[in-house]
């Protein structure tokens, strides 16, 4: 592209008078690249570069006494301590549709632009997300910033608890960074509805795939308002990605959890589309090229009736 951008220059200039250009010409160099996954030797390195934004995702996930759960917003957990120069990025209020009644519903790509651009993000920075739970709330960010066009994104193999058990620095300081701005090119492909689902239930050519934990594809419990998995969707449960450390497995050891068939369209899903995100962020690293998160998953799916679901015949 640069030589193109060259050659376009020398060709408009022919046709100008005036003195001939100069030798030394200013190019601006375009933004360091970054990979989809740092490390947190990568990330202690490099926490001072001006054009790096850090984003603590966290969303608190607590289990009751009866057996169900509590979305807790993160923020009180990020202002207990952050990674040095982190901002808070609130999948439960900034970066989602609130109007919705769906949690974590996704936002209209404007209002998360907008959102993102207020935590400092913008074309000529660099990103690097991470959450307390694990990296799905964190790898949900990353895939609505490629969503809406950007990749200059990373997740934080390990998380917060990655970087505290290696003693490394954490601060109580508020954070607050110049705003970005950031240009929007929706790539609608990499979010999925439940018409594209129904759909792709008899598509050989798209394959749906079941991050949830496989007792509760088989049917065997209920998470939500149905047990079992959507029909023709195959199971890769989330929680086998990482290791006892909460770091990905190796590229190796992933590519054998999933298909041989790059070529095709995945669609993955869980219940709200957030351990959903971290699958497809393992299969974007992986080589697939068409991936989609079903973001409205089984909060959307089971709670209607119309909507098929199966399970798996006791042995």
């Amino acid at each position: 592209m640069l030589i193109a951008a060259l050659a376009l220059g020398m060709v408009c200039g022919a046709a100008q008078t005036g003195p001939e250009p100069t030798v030394e010409q200013e190019v601006a160099s375009p933004p360091p690249a970054i990979d989809s996954l740092v490390t947190t030797e990568w990330l202690s390195e490099h926490l001072g570069d001006p054009d790096l934004v850090v984003l603590d995702c966290t969303v608190v996930v607590q289990q009751n006494e009866d057996g169900t759960v509590d979305i807790v917003n993160g923020r009180p957990n990020y202002e207990s301590g952050h990674i040095p120069s982190a901002g808070f990025a609130d999948l439960l209020s900034d970066l989602a549709d609130t109007d919705s009644e769906l949690q974590f519903a996704v936002p209209a790509p404007e209002e998360f632009a907008s959102a993102m651009e207020a935590l400092g993000v913008g074309d000529d920075t660099r990103v690097v997300l991470y959450d307390a739970m694990g990296s799905p709330w964190a790898a949900r960010v990353w895939w609505m910033l490629r969503w809406i066009g950007f990749d200059r994104a990373a997740l934080l193999d390990g998380g917060l608890a990655a970087w505290t058990a290696e003693g490394r620095p954490l601060s109580t300081d508020p954070v607050e960074r110049p705003a970005g701005t950031l240009t929007v090119a929706v790539r609608p492909h990499l979010i999925a509805d439940r018409g594209e689902v129904q759909a792709a239930i008899d598509d050989p050519g798209v394959h749906i795939v079941d991050v949830l934990p496989e007792p509760h594809y088989r049917g065997e419990m209920a998470m939500y308002a149905r047990s079992g998995h959507i029909p023709s969707a195959a199971n890769i449960p989330v929680m086998g990605l990482t290791d006892e450390t909460g770091r990905y497995r190796s590229l190796d050891e992933l590519a054998a959890m999933h298909p041989t068939d790059h070529g095709a369209r995945y669609i993955t899903y869980c219940g709200g589309g957030i351990a959903a995100s971290s699958s497809a962020f393992v299969m974007t690293r992986l080589g697939y090229a068409d991936v989609a998160v079903y973001t409205a998953s089984l909060q959307e799916w089971a709670a209607d009736p119309e909507l098929p679901m199966e399970t798996v015949p006791a042995q």
